[in-house]
């Protein structure tokens, strides 16, 4: 009894203190990339890619996912983003990536521009859709979570952070 109450006690804690390691908020940058073009044409939701340094500096605990926070570009506006973080199993895609749909529309591209984000949290993990609508759908669903987090006044004060001016 001894050894199985212990083994479990010591079990408790450790997923207790893995839980408590949170990732966020997470600050990165890096270039953007031109992609896969799907985004904006097949998805209606443009992305800006990240080059492959950025997705390789990555930290293990930010798993495949989607996720939200806040992005500028080139030292300009800050924006609140939505992004992916993964091979995108819809679409087969073999290499890691990270796209990111900046909640704003832009007159132009800008590809080889600097982006820096924050990411604040986690929607859903990344997963296959059985058609394209459904794909849309959930994106738009994101899309909806992520404006409904970043309205909340401890993830909105990240809009201001000094990350995004340096």
């Amino acid at each position: 009894f001894f050894l199985n109450s212990t083994f479990f006690l010591g079990f408790f804690f450790f997923f207790f203190w893995m839980a408590s390691e949170s990732p966020y908020p997470y600050f990165t940058k890096g270039t953007v990339v031109k992609g896969f073009g799907r985004g904006g044409k097949e998805l209606g939701v443009p992305t800006a890619n990240l080059d492959r340094e950025a997705v390789l500096k990555l930290p293990e605990i930010l798993g495949t996912g989607v996720y939200y926070g806040f992005a500028n570009i080139s030292g300009g506006e800050v924006h609140r983003m939505v992004m992916s973080i993964g091979t995108n199993p819809f679409y087969q895609n073999k290499e890691r990536s990270m796209e990111v749909h900046i909640l704003h529309e832009f007159s132009e591209d800008f590809y080889e521009s600097e982006l820096r984000l924050v990411i604040l949290g986690y929607v859903r993990p990344m997963t296959d859709f059985s058609s394209l609508d459904a794909l849309i759908a959930a994106i738009k669903n994101d899309i909806s979570i992520a404006h409904e987090q970043l309205a909340k006044a401890e993830n909105a004060t990240f809009a201001a952070n000094q990350h995004f001016t340096q």
